[in-house]
């Protein structure tokens, strides 16, 4: 497949008048406060953190979940919410979180169990399970598959981008982060093996 690439990929910081530093919290329009809470808290195991009024709506409940780094996921809930709208530009596509590569069938009995459906995709450069939230919004539940330190995330995979453009591939593959992680110095070894499709329809 040939590549055409319109920007450039890279893990260098671009020359613009603002860095950010991280990710301080994103907030999703929920439904109500009970279904939210059982499945951000009691499902995905996120502690409540914080509630309170939404300053801006106050008719509306801020909740203010832990995603298990600090990272704060939070959402305006409240009684009677319509459901969620389509997804359409400037909307959110899916939330994707962090789970360890030795919990992952726990996770997957956790949801049926629990009565959510899902499915399994490994998407090359990572293994997921996606499922939805109640209201209806998607969710994916992310496996590295290879271990390296999380502040060189974005230089092995814009590594790994460059070598799936040499190689012509349509997507970043195993063969592309190994290549990536080696020549970084990093473990090419993965830590964690599925067997899925690549998937496509999420």
């Amino acid at each position: 497949m040939e590549h055409t690439p319109e920007h450039e990929v890279t893990a260098e910081k671009p020359n613009s008048p603002v860095h950010t530093i991280g990710t301080d919290h994103m907030t999703v329009m929920g439904g109500d406060a009970a279904s939210t809470l059982a499945f951000y808290r009691d499902l995905l195991g996120m502690p409540l953190v914080l509630e309170q009024p939404n300053l801006d709506a106050p008719e509306l409940t801020h909740l203010f979940f832990d995603t298990g780094d600090g990272r704060i996921l939070t959402f305006f809930v409240g009684e009677n919410r319509s459901p969620r709208p389509y997804r359409g530009a400037g909307n959110v596509h899916h939330l994707a979180f962090s789970i360890a590569p030795e919990e992952f069938d726990d996770t997957k009995n956790a949801l049926r169990a629990a009565d959510y459906g899902f499915n399994e995709f490994d998407r090359g450069a990572f293994h997921s399970l996606y499922t939805q939230d109640p209201t209806g919004l998607v969710i994916e539940l992310v496996v590295e598959k290879y271990d390296f330190p999380a502040e060189r995330r974005g230089e092995v995979l814009a590594l790994a981008h460059e070598k799936r453009v040499e190689d012509g591939s349509g997507f970043v593959d195993d063969e592309h982060m190994q290549a990536a992680l080696e020549e970084l110095g990093l473990d090419p070894e993965p830590r964690f093996e599925g067997d899925a499709p690549t998937g496509a329809g999420v």
